[in-house]
């Protein structure tokens, strides 16, 4: 079997981890590319695999910040699968792939006829990597999935927000965002078995099982002790004092809540009497009692600004922080330091940042080399690469079966 042609600027100076890891990527809406991001970032050669004049759905341009943030680092091919030439070429391609990435509806690969079973009988090592609204098979395997949809079904919303409010989502598309980083540790996960047995697995997760393992504490408080949690607001479900206080400026978290930090966070900010007050000596009689523990503490950080409460409490090891709007995480000295801001030169938009990766790899440093792709911006480079020549390219742009930006 050939090996996958390693792009070069990946062998420039520092080769990143996953350099020489070929993956074809059919991923659209956000759960997908979530995973590929994570292999693209990190040096694998990505190839997207996108139909002609293709729209992914998520309703902004490709020079857009969503579309931007998601598809760094990759090469596209325009390709129809739903033609013979196309799907030829797309299984020349999956011959010397390591990985394939997809979240399409579950019927949908199998109708195109590049089902996991039908790409392992060209190439056997390969990593097969499904995202799914509910599953692969199963009562709802059939059904369209979102993230909204996952958050409600999954207990999320019940959970988030006020008491008394209603359900409500959380603020990121986290169900999205957790699936796509499940899949990308289970595609680490075959290529390291793959080492060992020299064949590849079909990996897959979906939206409903990334919320219901991220329900976490909650879901296990209800398996094992029977208790339903609901919405606890800002407050922690089982601690206190760990919660959102306002101060004289902006509102800060706190999280004093053991037997030791309750005591040190009573007397720091000057009201020792607290530790008197015979329903507040225990957590479960705080828990009880936490409108009046909220109140009384509330009322003396109304008195001083966010930045002298943190530092008082900062000294004595209790932990707290500010509660920032977007603007303010990217300008806090922390943030800056960690370079989460990744600067880019983009063809149109001049001049910006992308959203960094998160994970740190002693020696490595992922930045964003490439800027996404237009549609079909590579599609003769690889077909080239895959051994058509340059009439065969002419032949199948000719019929339509590929397209170039």
């Amino acid at each position: 079997m050939p090996e996958s042609p390693i792009d070069p600027k990946l062998t420039q100076e520092v080769t990143l981890p996953l350099a020489g890891i070929r993956v074809l990527d059919l991923t659209l809406a956000r759960a997908g590319p979530t995973c590929v991001r994570h292999l693209a970032d990190w040096g694998a050669e990505v190839i997207r695999i996108e139909p002609p004049a293709f729209n992914d759905g998520l309703g902004g341009s490709r020079d857009g910040y969503d579309f931007q943030n998601l598809h760094r680092n990759k090469r596209s091919i325009a390709l129809d699968l739903k033609t013979e030439e196309g799907k030829k070429a797309f299984f020349k391609l999956a011959e010397t792939a390591d990985v394939l990435v997809e979240n399409m509806r579950v019927r949908v690969k199998h109708r195109l006829g590049i089902a996991p079973e039908q790409v392992h009988a060209v190439n056997p090592r390969l990593v097969y990597a499904s995202i799914s609204g509910f599953g692969q098979t199963g009562p709802y395997s059939e059904r369209a999935g979102v993230d909204q949809i996952a958050q409600g079904m999954g207990g999320m919303m019940t959970i988030t927000g006020e008491p008394g409010r209603g359900p409500m989502r959380a603020g990121i598309p986290f169900v999205d965002l957790t699936a796509g980083n499940l899949l990308a540790l289970a595609v680490m996960m075959a290529l390291w078995e793959r080492q060992r047995t020299g064949k590849g697995r079909w990996v897959h997760t979906s939206l409903l099982e990334s919320m219901v393992f991220m329900l976490d504490l909650q879901a296990a408080r209800y398996l094992m002790d029977g208790e339903v949690p609901g919405q606890a607001g800002n407050d922690h479900p089982v601690n206190i004092p760990m919660g959102a206080f306002p101060t004289a400026d902006k509102p800060v978290n706190i999280a004093a809540s053991s037997p030791k930090m309750w005591a040190q966070f009573a007397e720091a900010v000057g009201h020792p009497e607290w530790l008197e007050v015979e329903k507040w000596k225990t957590l479960k009689g705080r828990s009880d009692d936490r409108k009046a523990v909220n109140a009384a503490i509330a009322e003396v950080f109304k008195e001083k600004p966010s930045d002298y409460w943190i530092d008082l409490l900062e000294r004595i090891g209790i932990p707290c922080g500010p509660i920032n709007k977007v603007d303010e995480v990217f300008a806090d000295p922390q943030v800056e330091h960690l370079r989460m801001a990744m600067p880019i030169a983009h063809p149109v938009r001049g001049s910006t940042h992308l959203v960094s990766s998160a994970i740190n790899i002693e020696g490595h440093e992922s930045d964003v080399w490439r800027v996404p792709p237009r549609l079909g911006e590579h599609s003769a480079e690889i077909l080239r690469e895959a051994g058509y020549t340059d009439d065969d390219v002419a032949r199948l742009r000719g019929l339509g079966v590929i397209s170039e930006a």
